[in-house]
């Protein structure tokens, strides 16, 4: 994302201050479920533990990705630093996955050395996980709001987490419920089920984040205003043609219009700037807008 001006000053602070509480709500979330983990043998609760403390490092990722990517155009980059962002996220979802993956292996492992004589969890790892289901969607919501505010991709990988997190809990909840019951192995299966959620997790934000560095084009109904936009501006008589890029949390778009072809230069360009700030004006993730002005034999549009 750009940030120029007050307004982009005050995004910067609120993904700040986001991550801010995160750290310290994950920092003190990861102590109290380790301890409940260790306390109450139960393996999926320090499962859970470690994918917490493991989103303390993706904050931190986040934070230095947002501030890299407020960095103001240059000469080596002039179309800005947005895609930092999209690098954070691509990071944090290898750190998912890798995490995901190691909380498996541990499940497996579990399972087939201890079988049935693993230790029934004590319930206060039940009371844990509970309390971390609560506070991680909380986390999710909170996250979550702020990112489709200031538009920030990485702030919204950073709110998934938090989602997984608040999934991989249930997991817990269930395996360390199921082992009470006379099922102990449902406590090391229950990783399995860790697992999976934090794959599935780790995969949106990695494909999300390769779409925004490949250069995808937006979604149809944004094409489909911004196309009703540009053909309602004084002058343009048809929209040939509308290409659009997603560049990290902007979007560039390039634009071509037919105008009437007997007009003078000065009018045809009055008409493509109507075009552009009007597209800029109306869509504000819209980083720049490119109008260029094709002649038309059809009939004067108004001026």
């Amino acid at each position: 994302m750009e940030y120029n001006g007050s307004g982009d000053r005050t995004n910067l602070a609120i993904a700040n201050r986001v991550s801010a509480v995160s750290v310290i709500v994950n920092a003190a979330l990861s102590a109290l479920k380790l301890a409940t983990g260790i306390l109450a043998h139960s393996a999926a609760m320090v499962s859970d533990a470690v994918h917490s403390l493991s989103d303390v490092l993706s904050t931190f990722i986040v934070i230095i990705g947002v501030n890299l990517a407020e960095q103001k155009s240059d000469k080596g980059h002039p179309y800005g630093h947005e895609r930092f962002e999209c690098v954070a996220s691509i990071i944090l979802a290898l750190m998912l996955g890798l995490t995901g993956a190691g909380i498996g292996y541990s499940g497996v492992k579990s399972i087939m050395e201890g079988g049935g004589e693993n230790k029934v969890p004590g319930a206060a790892a039940l009371a844990a996980a509970v309390v971390s289901i609560a506070v991680k969607e909380w986390m999710y919501r909170y996250t979550r709001s702020a990112a489709k505010r200031i538009n920030s991709g990485a702030l919204m990988a950073d709110a998934w987490h938090h989602r997984s997190d608040a999934l991989s809990s249930v997991g817990a909840f269930v395996g360390i419920l199921g082992a009470l019951l006379g099922f102990p192995a449902l406590d090391a299966a229950a990783s399995l089920v860790i697992c999976l959620f934090i794959a599935k997790a780790a995969y949106d934000i990695f494909t999300d984040a390769i779409d925004k560095m490949v250069d995808k084009s937006c979604d149809e109904e944004t094409l489909n205003a911004l196309r009703t936009l540009v053909t309602a501006q004084n002058g343009v008589i048809a929209v040939d043609d509308i290409r659009t890029r997603i560049f990290g949390s902007k979007m560039f778009v390039d634009i071509e219009i037919a105008a009437d072809k007997d007009l003078a230069l000065i009018q045809a360009h009055k008409i493509a700037e109507g075009v552009h700030d009007a597209v800029e004006k109306n869509f504000p993730t819209v980083k720049h807008c490119m109008v260029h002005v094709n002649p038309s034999a059809a009939e004067n549009g108004k001026i």
